[in-house]
């Protein structure tokens, strides 16, 4: 695959036949599902709280399995060892010497299951894979393979004999949510699922290589993000830290995790810009779960998510131009231009209005010439799977012509 070749519409194509292909498979709440792979793209981390029984184990492994990654589950219980996810140092007595024992970490996608009832050392040990992607065992460094994502599940309901994730554990998942239950046409669907196949488990065929996922990574790092959008996400958090129920509100580096998400989420939608909308549409994920509430607002029943929401209803939204990467020109000209440049700028309306004079048969020659005009120039973020974007220039008009004449199924080799 060539990253020079690849646009924001291959990845969201890309990115729609992985959720069509999880949807063959477990039935996730779009919003939620857009929401972890988000954090898949922003190389950051899941976490998903709710009760038993709605799919997270199924959801997790499906998600890998569509994009060809290697998966690995761990059960977190009390007498679970940091060694037992690191992997150790063991004795060969062939060899007489000491090797390393990789543990289940050492994969793509990691379901860290129950993850609050592991004490906290354990808990720890997914510190240092989570953020920086390798695991310290004996002095030793070891990487972690390329892409990596946690997945940590935690039952709500059932507090005897958990931990609770400190907040420092807490702050390095990019986005919490919870899947909840399906609606009656859901658990329907569950059904017709379950009657069509042998196996207890459901599985899926991957329609992505591994390549194809860092790529899109890649691509991710790429998506410009407007100042006013920038000072949008800054100013959310510091609302959140004025808020006087919250006694600790959004980090900043919960804010940079907001920022990558945002991102994330405007190439899923085939943009190479991020708008308002992304920032709001991902405020309650990606900041929810970073807010340590005071003892009053605890006692009254108040949740981060309260929170989130006053900060977004209290924090004006900027207006942003669409499609572009500097802010919107002002309205009014520039006082210091002479009057012979607004002379100028007058004009071509004056002589665009002394043109239509032409012959009654050269009048009507001109009709093929708008239609030709609208095909080979359409209008931006019209294709499928584009939002509404802004005007385009001539080199991406170029970029996307030559990208139409390719054949879909040759240009990046998505699929295995």
């Amino acid at each position: 695959m060539d990253e020079t070749n690849a646009t924001p519409d291959d990845a969201a194509r890309a990115v729609r036949r992985v959720v069509e292909r999880i949807e063959e498979a477990a039935v996730v709440d779009r919003e939620v599902l857009h929401a972890m792979l988000s954090a898949v793209l922003a190389r950051g981390h899941v976490l998903l709280e709710d009760v038993p029984g709605t799919g997270k184990t199924v959801t997790a492994r499906v998600i890998a399995e569509a994009m060809g990654l290697e998966f690995k589950r761990i059960q977190f219980t009390p007498d679970l060892l940091p060694s037992d996810v690191t992997g150790s140092t063991v004795y060969d007595d062939g060899t007489g010497e000491f090797e390393f024992a990789r543990g289940p970490i050492f994969t793509n996608v990691v379901l860290a299951d129950e993850i609050n009832r592991a004490p906290p050392k354990t808990q720890a040990a997914l510190l240092e894979a989570m953020e920086e992607g390798q695991v310290s065992v004996d002095g030793t460094t070891y990487d972690l393979p390329e892409p990596f994502l946690v997945v940590a599940t935690q039952n709500p309901i059932e507090q005897e004999g958990t931990f609770r994730l400190p907040e420092a554990q807490r702050d390095r998942f990019s986005v919490k949510t919870s899947l909840g239950y399906p609606d009656l046409e859901g658990e329907m669907g569950l059904l017709e699922r379950r009657a069509n196949r042998r196996s207890l488990s459901p599985t899926v065929d991957p329609v992505v290589r591994p390549d194809a996922v860092r790529l899109l990574q890649d691509m991710t790092e790429d998506v410009t993000v407007d100042e006013k959008v920038r000072r949008y996400i800054v100013e959310l958090a510091r609302q959140t830290r004025a808020d006087q129920r919250a006694e600790i509100g959004v980090s900043p580096r919960g804010v940079q995790r907001v920022f990558e998400a945002a991102r994330a989420a405007a190439l899923i939608d085939g943009r190479s810009y991020v708008t308002p909308d992304d920032v709001k549409h991902l405020a309650q994920p990606t900041m929810a779960h970073r807010i340590v509430l005071t003892t009053e607002a605890t006692v009254e029943g108040v949740e981060g998510s309260a929170v989130v929401r006053h900060a977004v209803n209290a924090v004006d939204v900027p207006a942003v131009a669409p499609g572009t990467d500097e802010p919107a020109p002002a309205s009014e000209p520039d006082l210091d231009t002479g009057s012979e440049e607004a002379t100028t700028d007058s004009e071509p309306p004056s002589e665009r209005d002394a043109e239509p004079d032409p012959d009654p048969e050269s009048a009507t020659e001109p009709d093929p010439e708008p239609d030709t005009g609208s095909e080979t120039t359409p209008a931006p973020g019209r294709e499928e799977g584009i939002m509404d974007g802004g005007d385009e220039d001539e080199d991406s008009r170029s970029t996307r012509d030559r990208h139409e004449e390719r054949q879909s199924d040759d240009e990046f080799d998505w699929a295995r």
